[in-house]
């Protein structure tokens, strides 16, 4: 009788034990994202899954469906805003994968009222998503009533409310983060809003800034810190080759080693040409600026080419260049750095793909830029005729 006594009692401590595993975040080396999907077939395949910039969907784990049951294990750098999906059940559902113990239970029918738990991070997610939710709800039946409505200052002040609430909508996630200094989740918010091509990066970094130390020390914390700092480089840069602005004076070594200077070279007008050997469309470009070159260079046509080559893959980076010089017949002035797209002169310039132009007047102020073809010769003819 003792030791049954003993057993039962032990196995209470264990039950205890593993009941407050589940309200915890459990440390681990790997994420483990353990999910019950009830009515969901035996076979059915599970994905975690991200999107590229053109927003296609990249699958990052794979797990199939067994006795409505299904389990993803990996590992993140840092955690990560993915979405889950499942074959048979329609939509999807964002969370927050990090190197923890994570729990999902599907409903098979809305994957909106999915549940997730396991980590504070996703606790804070499931919280904006139900805010979200709401807030949507109100929408539609805003959206409903417009559609049913037949007097036109009805209509006007319903759509402007709809409007209103479309913005506190899309504002959420950003109000979150501004509200949550000590949650993971809100730098999730951030490193999503930084993948934007128009991100407002002088609020986001406050948003930043305003973060617990504890937060912004972390892994994802100082990776968004460097991004930051580098989306305001390029943007300084971006700024510094705008129509309108002189273009960067550089120094660059030419192909018998001797050193080139921009401000020295500029004629009444001079084409700073970005290409590489190993560069299909620059090459297949080259016969018409040879033909603008022939054509204006006695009326005061420079060109500076600035060779992007360096590729690792090319073999001998230096003898490409020489070679393609030769083969396309380029008699303008030429330099390189043979650093790829490391190359200074590229960085200075912001030069993220080839073949890239700037054509500069006689003072060096960049007039026009990326022309190619009958738009290149016809700029050049209007500043020198």
């Amino acid at each position: 009788m003792k030791k049954l006594i003993t057993i039962v009692i032990v196995g209470i401590l264990l039950y205890a034990c593993k009941t407050d595993v589940k309200t915890e975040e459990v440390e681990r080396d790997t994420y483990l994202i353990s999910g019950e999907a009830p009515g969901v077939y035996n076979g059915i395949r599970a994905y975690l899954q991200t999107s590229d910039e053109r927003g296609r969907k990249i699958n990052m784990d794979t797990a199939i469906v067994m006795n409505e049951r299904f389990q993803f294990e990996g590992k993140v750098d840092t955690p990560q805003l993915w979405n889950l999906s499942i074959n048979s059940v329609a939509g999807d559902l964002a969370l927050i994968v990090e190197n923890k113990a994570i729990s999902v239970k599907v409903d098979k029918d809305d994957m909106s009222n999915t549940t997730i738990s396991g980590t504070k991070a996703n606790d804070d997610l499931m919280s904006l998503n139900n805010d979200v939710k709401a807030l949507r709800t109100k929408a539609t039946a805003l959206n409903n009533q417009i559609r049913n409505s037949t007097d036109a200052a009805e209509k006007s002040k319903l759509a402007n409310e709809f409007t209103k609430l479309t913005r506190e909508i899309r504002a959420l996630p950003l109000n979150f983060a501004k509200n949550n200094t000590n949650s993971l989740y809100s730098l999730v918010v951030l490193d999503n809003l930084l993948k934007q091509k128009d991100a407002d990066i002088e609020n986001l970094s406050g948003i930043y800034e305003a973060l617990d130390e504890s937060i912004k020390s972390s892994k994802l914390g100082t990776n968004i810190n460097s991004r930051i700092a580098s989306i305001r480089k390029q943007r300084e840069l971006t700024k510094a080759t705008e129509i309108g602005q002189p273009a960067p004076d550089f120094t660059a070594p030419t192909p018998d080693g001797k050193q080139l200077n921009l401000k020295q070279s500029l004629g009444k007008v001079t084409i700073v040409d970005f290409w590489a050997a190993w560069c299909g469309p620059c090459r297949r470009e080259n016969p018409n600026v040879v033909k603008i070159y022939n054509k204006y260079h006695d009326k005061g046509l420079e060109i500076i080419g600035v060779s992007l080559d360096g590729n690792s893959r090319q073999g001998d980076p230096k003898a490409a260049w020489l070679k393609a010089i030769e083969q396309d017949q380029l008699t303008w002035n030429q330099v390189s750095n043979l650093k790829y797209f490391s190359d200074p002169v590229a960085r200075a310039y912001n030069i993220r793909s080839i073949p890239a132009t700037f054509i500069l007047d006689e003072n060096g102020i960049i007039v026009a830029k990326n022309l190619r073809g009958a738009a290149l010769e016809t700029q050049i003819a209007n500043m020198l005729n």
